[in-house]
């Protein structure tokens, strides 16, 4: 019975996923701190809102000509943000202020905002690994969507005036990966 128990025990211990070590675990809440710098950025924040009115600027002021996030997070229907965001930045020459754009614009849809404007670490951490929130991702997509989502990018080219997300994209990913190589452990509040 005791062998019996031992090995299930074993078992159950390597279907939960490798042993992530208490350095690890350290590891991964220390570069969490840069994921929740760069998601609480305005570049990121301005989109990942509570209601359902975007942010713009780095003060994060409402949005503009009664711009809302609409039923799929695309804007509202007749004026979608594709009215003015194009698939890239408008030239220099368009002034400082010029819609940015980057492909397929938009906020998070409404069944899953995402919203972390001044969420205490602990709950941003949660929210971003909870797949009821972020769209189903695992962890897999959503290194997939930090990585190489074009709108995500943006954040570190956004033309005109705008301040350009503060961590290198390639720091953030690296920290990204620590973090959910770790298990995406949380800070304690």
């Amino acid at each position: 019975m005791r062998a019996l128990i031992i090995a299930m025990a074993a078992l159950a211990a390597t279907a939960c996923g490798p042993k992530v070590t208490p350095e690890q675990r350290e590891q991964g809440i220390a570069a969490f701190a840069t994921v929740q710098q760069v998601f609480q950025h305005p570049r990121c924040q301005n989109c990942h809102i509570p209601g359902d009115q975007p942010l713009q600027f780095d003060a994060g002021l409402p949005h503009a000509m009664g711009v809302v996030r609409g039923p799929e997070g695309k804007g509202a229907a007749g004026l979608p943000c594709s009215t003015c965001h194009g698939e890239a930045n408008l030239p220099a020459s368009y002034g400082p202020n010029a819609p940015p754009g980057a492909p397929h614009w938009q906020l998070p849809p409404p069944d899953h905002k995402m919203a972390w404007i001044g969420l205490p670490a602990p709950k941003l951490c949660e929210m971003i690994k909870d797949k009821k929130s972020n769209g189903g991702r695992d962890f897999a997509a959503l290194i997939k969507h930090v990585s190489e989502d074009k709108l995500v990018l943006w954040g570190w080219a956004p033309g005109g005036e705008r301040k350009p997300v503060s961590v290198p994209h390639p720091e953030f990913v690296a920290k990204f990966k620590t973090w959910a190589d770790a298990g995406g452990p949380c800070p304690a509040s």
